[in-house]
């Protein structure tokens, strides 16, 4: 690192291991998060004029004094001082087994969804209550209070038997699916947890997960237009792919089939990788991704994944095929409308094709989507306007 610089993702990612050393050494959840947030900030002041040579110690030490001060100005935690405020010295950490527990305790059961994945990018992440709020379109009041919140029920919470990791790699995804808006890129932080996961676990599925990550932000270039407008995968410009994500997401992939311990977000990344094989769409091997996806049903029976699965039977077999498989589905599923329209339009069904389309559009989840249904439903009706139908 160059003198006068501060790596902020590099310092973000020591934050598990340092509020995972206070949580160990007796601070509650709460006031040591606060703590680590005001180590963060004096790093990032006076680092680019002397950076530590042990960085973790410096935080953790530096992290445990401004809990300390905390601590005192707390009525409530005088009764506590005895105890807490002979500092110990920085010393080694166990850094995976502390990590893995702040994961699950940020990803505990009893939050919500919502909660969890913000107390997540907060406390692990390293973002600040402001970036979050703005990645989420709320007022930084509301995310304040959300994160608050979490942060009590948590402090409470007694990490004496294994966490669920399952529970965190759906944290992890939730993330990831929120994409990116305003200055915090949520994509790129969720791929930077789960690497730092996957390190920490040795599990495939954390493994598998970082690979569908990494495979699917790849394709980010090509997805948008210069406009805003979304970019099909069939009509994406694969050359804007990003080949070292690519093959980085594969190696990962590789390694953690080889260890014949498949799951979900295993199946996944296989799925999403053999997208990235193909040079063209149309070498795309439907076949094998159809495969895959039955094997995917074999952990998850979920909606969504049979939806998908049966658009790629209609790419391996033929559009009748493809809607064959639709009629095994709720139509009141999002996106129904507009997988059936796709495969009705291949199958030369245009009039029912332009109507599922309308139907999508109103249907959709955000603009750009809408936008983009609504554009299919008006080429479809040119059509048929100039075919006299």
């Amino acid at each position: 690192m160059a003198a006068g610089v501060v790596d902020e993702t590099q310092l973000r990612d020591l934050i598990p291991d340092v509020l995972a050393a206070l949580v160990r050494r007796g601070a509650d959840f709460a006031t040591a998060e606060d703590a680590v947030q005001e180590a963060l900030v004096r790093a990032i002041e006076t680092w680019p004029n002397k950076r530590p040579d042990d960085p973790k110690g410096w935080l953790i030490t530096t992290a445990w004094r401004c809990f300390v001060d905390l601590a005192r100005s707390d009525v409530s935690r005088r009764r506590r001082e005895t105890r807490v405020f002979n500092e110990p010295p920085p010393g080694p950490t166990s850094s995976v087994d502390e990590s893995l527990q702040l994961y699950f305790r940020c990803a505990h059961p009893t939050l919500t969804p919502a909660s969890a994945v913000a107390l997540t990018l907060r406390a692990v992440g390293g973002l600040t209550t402001r970036q979050i709020a703005r990645a989420y379109l709320v007022p930084e009041v509301t995310m304040a209070q959300r994160i608050s919140r979490a942060k009590r029920i948590v402090s409470t919470v007694r990490l004496d038997r294994p966490g669920d990791l399952r529970t965190v790699l759906r944290v992890l995804y939730l993330v990831f699916n929120e994409g990116y808006s305003g200055d915090v890129d949520l994509a790129a932080e969720a791929i930077r947890l789960a690497r730092q996961l996957a390190t920490a676990s040795g599990d495939t599925e954390a493994a598998g997960l970082l690979a569908l990550f990494l495979l699917h932000h790849a394709r980010r270039p090509a997805r948008t237009r210069a406009d805003g407008s979304l970019v099909p995968l069939s009509d994406q410009d694969r050359r804007l792919w990003r080949s070292d994500l690519i093959a980085a997401g594969v190696g990962v992939l590789q390694t953690a089939l080889a260890r014949d311990q498949l799951g979900e977000y295993q199946a996944q990344a296989a799925i999403a990788a053999l997208h990235a094989d193909a040079q063209t769409a149309d070498e795309t091997d439907w076949i094998q991704i159809v495969e895959w996806y039955d094997e995917l049903l074999r952990f998850t029976d979920s909606p969504i994944v049979r939806l998908n699965r049966a658009v790629a039977v209609g790419e391996a077999n033929g559009p009748q095929a493809g809607l064959t498989a639709l009629t095994e589905i709720d139509p009141t599923l999002p996106r129904y409308s507009a997988a059936a329209a796709y495969l009705h339009e291949r199958a030369g069904d245009v009039v029912t094709a332009a109507q599922l389309y309308v139907a999508a559009a109103a249907q959709a989840q955000n603009l750009p989507e809408r936008n983009h249904l609504t554009l299919q439903a008006a080429t479809l009706r040119h059509r048929l306007s100039n075919e006299g139908g």
